[in-house]
């Protein structure tokens, strides 16, 4: 699961392991769950799942995924551990510009709109965002497809499924996400592998609280769907989509927003 060192990553990839899936944790480097104090280290992840999971399968991979050899190198090295990839979460990602995670405003590029934002940001954003999705799904799917199996779910948002003043290129990065997961579904339909994307809405995660100003209020489980929604709101719909109770979808972009949204995509 790409981008699973932290926020919803981090809980989609510790469900999956409860359900007794083979797990592979992601971060961009073996640190990268210290951005926003989730975390020492990738290592450190991995024996906190493997401590709440007893007898979990669990591992950690690094690299750069907007990079089609470090792809093919993290997915090998998978391969190498724990075989066939039957299951791929596509969740690397995020309003992220150059500054990268640590830059101000947890990392939103300063100029966040269509005309003002820096090419640089705007590279890293697509990037981060539209190419990682892109090269991993590349990268995996030759192999579903000549097994006949597989289960690609790739987390967009519902930025993508509406107009934005702000946050212009996540929004549009967002919305090819949804777009290519149409595409490849339809590609791979005869080849019986299973590719639909989650649009996730305001979800509270260390990075979320890091970047807004957010309403107390909100900060709820239960009673309203006017809240925030919780990272494992997001595993549950994963485990849906990358199991048999979804036998017959594809090709799907489905809102996890508690109907922010009430349009369609």
């Amino acid at each position: 699961m790409t981008g699973s060192s932290r926020g919803i990553g981090r809980v989609v990839a510790t469900h999956l392991a409860q359900l007794g899936a083979s797990v592979a944790i992601h971060g961009t480097s073996p640190t990268s769950t210290r951005a926003y104090g989730e975390g020492n280290s990738l290592a450190d992840v991995v024996r906190e799942v493997e401590s709440e999971v007893p007898g979990a399968r669990v591992m950690a991979v690094h690299g750069d995924l907007t990079d089609d050899a470090v792809v093919a190198s993290v997915a090998s090295e998978i391969q190498s551990q724990f075989g066939d990839i039957d299951i791929l979460v596509n969740n690397a990602g995020g309003d992220i510009g150059a500054q990268g995670t640590m830059g101000e405003n947890a990392g939103k590029p300063i100029a966040n709109d269509g005309i003002d934002i820096s090419v640089a940001d705007i590279r890293s954003v697509m990037d981060r965002n539209l190419m990682t999705c892109i090269l991993c799904c590349r990268e995996v799917a030759a192999g579903m497809r000549a097994r006949k199996r597989g289960w690609i779910v790739n987390i967009g948002s519902i930025a993508g499924l509406g107009g934005n003043a702000s946050s212009v290129i996540y929004s549009t990065s967002k919305a090819a996400v949804h777009e290519y997961t149409r595409c490849l579904a339809a590609q791979l339909r005869r080849d019986n592998v299973y590719v639909n994307a989650i649009a996730p809405g305001e979800i509270i995660t260390a990075r979320f609280l890091a970047s807004r100003e957010t309403d107390e209020r909100r900060k709820v489980e239960d009673g309203t769907l006017t809240r925030y929604g919780w990272p494992m709101e997001i595993a549950r719909s994963v485990e849906f989509l990358a199991s048999g109770d979804s036998s017959y979808i594809t090709g799907q972009v489905i809102r996890v927003d508690g109907g922010a949204q009430l349009w369609p995509a």
